[in-house]
């Protein structure tokens, strides 16, 4: 059973490393590992803010874009997507991303203009088989957040392996019980809100 980091927190104000929570549950029965969510080159994949666009002199399909990857200074990137366009926010592999068909982003020279990364597309980063342009992210991403961040909302996943006689942790309020049981920290549910609609007849039920 996969369980969020996250929202274990808020069950139990607890102060450990996603890493250090898995031991923990581990040494209280509940045998724990975090999972990795992403392929491992998604490490060196960073939200960027597209600043600006322009032609590539040298080549019709080519445009010339500066990428706010949340540094001190833009970087240059040239592109050959269709959909690109400024104050997009885009995932960008930068320098050093080995992708999984062994391809390395190097800095690198496309028709005289230098270019220091790659703006990808969803079938570039396994989402999807869509090669037709660049991934545009939504309007909220921050320039310079890993790219796993911004799919996980910065969460992790941890893993556990149930026996058959712990039906109880089958969901996360059993599983942060136990956490704040061993911890001895307070367990916060969250509070249910019943409202009265009026007496119950047999005219008030709606059968399917």
């Amino acid at each position: 059973m996969i369980v969020s980091y996250n929202w274990l927190k808020e069950y139990v104000d607890f102060d450990l490393t996603p890493e250090a929570l898995a031991e923990k549950m581990t040494d209280i029965g509940l045998e724990a590992n975090v999972v990795s969510q992403f392929p491992d080159f998604y490490s060196t994949v960073l939200v960027g803010h597209v600043l600006d666009v322009q032609q590539h002199p040298d080549a019709d399909k080519l445009k010339v874009c500066q990428v706010d990857l949340g540094a001190e200074e833009p970087v240059t990137i040239v592109c050959g997507a269709p959909n690109v366009a400024a104050e997009q926010n885009v995932p960008v592999a930068t320098i050093g991303t080995i992708f999984p068909n062994g391809i390395t982003i190097k800095k690198a020279k496309l028709r005289g203009i230098k270019s220091n990364g790659m703006i990808c597309s969803e079938d570039e980063l396994e989402l999807s088989e869509d090669h037709t342009g660049i991934m545009v992210l939504d309007e909220a991403a921050k320039p310079g957040t890993s790219f796993s961040d911004y799919l996980s909302g910065g969460d992790v996943a941890i893993e556990i392996d149930l026996t058959p006689n712990r039906p109880d942790a089958l969901g996360h309020i059993g599983v942060a019980r136990d956490i704040a049981a061993s911890l001895g920290f307070r367990l916060t549910v969250p509070a249910i809100e019943l409202s009265e609609v009026g007496d119950l007849t047999k005219d008030s039920i709606e059968i399917r």
